[in-house]
């Protein structure tokens, strides 16, 4: 996958409110990661991401920044998010002063309990803080 297409975003406030309501949390350092799995029937099988970045974390060059840097782990990293799951990404402070590679590190850290969480129902809260 080369590109970021529609079909991979959850784009609309009820798609976002499912996943918070329904999803399970994984706690990384600069970012909290809600799973949602989708049911059978749901559309579109692939992946889909979701990212939150409040005015908080910083201007908007710097929460834009940190929007690109996830968007890029999502789509070079297919592998760690589970097809047919909605994932949405919550920034923390400090997160607009990452790279790349720190964003990588994060979700590599995190992909176990990612699994675990995307074939999971319950609402119980996954930390990962290594």
């Amino acid at each position: 996958m080369y590109g970021y297409p529609q079909t991979a975003r959850v784009k609309n406030r009820r798609d976002y409110l499912s996943v918070q309501r329904e999803g399970r949390k994984v706690h990384t350092p600069h970012f909290i990661i809600v799973i949602r799995p989708r049911e059978r029937g749901e559309e579109p099988q692939q992946a889909r991401l979701g990212i939150t970045v409040t005015r908080k974390i910083g201007n908007a060059v710097a929460r834009n920044r940190v929007k690109r840097l996830v968007r890029e782990v999502f789509r070079t990293h297919q592998e760690c998010f589970s097809n047919n799951s909605d994932f949405v990404f919550i920034a923390k402070r400090g997160s607009p002063s990452l790279s790349y590679v720190d964003v990588r590190a994060e979700v590599m850290r995190a992909r176990r309990a990612l699994g675990e969480a995307a074939r999971a129902r319950s609402g119980k809260v996954q930390k990962n803080r290594k």
